[in-house]
């Protein structure tokens, strides 16, 4: 009997693309800013997929990461691993396959790792 895959310590099996696209949803429809989408694969072999958003404040960063983490934890998926908070201006939330960077403006402005990754292809990007 062959094992189902795991992402993220969920139970359920889920194609890492839609989750990536679950996660952009979410952040668009709690009012995240400037939401991309990239697929890593051809570019690091650190995950498949990146997913960028900026948060207006520390309290709304801090709603952003709260609500992706409640709402896939609903569905069994919880991260591998959380870095950051609302008040360093970065939450990391690795899903394994997905992950996600929270950035305060002036933070993503200053790191621009979105634009590291040229290799990466845009699948989403919500302004």
């Amino acid at each position: 009997m062959q094992a189902e895959p795991v992402l993220g310590g969920s139970e359920l099996e889920r194609d890492s693309a839609q989750l990536a696209r679950e996660i952009a949803d979410l952040l668009a429809d709690r009012k995240a800013e400037d939401i991309l989408l990239l697929d890593m694969r051809p570019a690091a072999y650190v995950a498949d997929y990146f997913v960028f958003c900026s948060g207006t404040s520390e309290r709304h960063i801090r709603a952003l990461s709260e609500e992706v983490q409640d709402v896939l934890e609903k569905e069994s998926t919880r991260p591998f691993h959380v870095e950051g908070a609302g008040d360093s201006g970065w939450v990391l939330l690795d899903y394994g396959d997905v992950v996600l960077h929270i950035f305060g403006q002036e933070e993503r402005n200053y790191y621009a790792l979105d634009r590291l990754w040229r290799e990466a292809v845009p699948l989403l990007h919500i302004q």
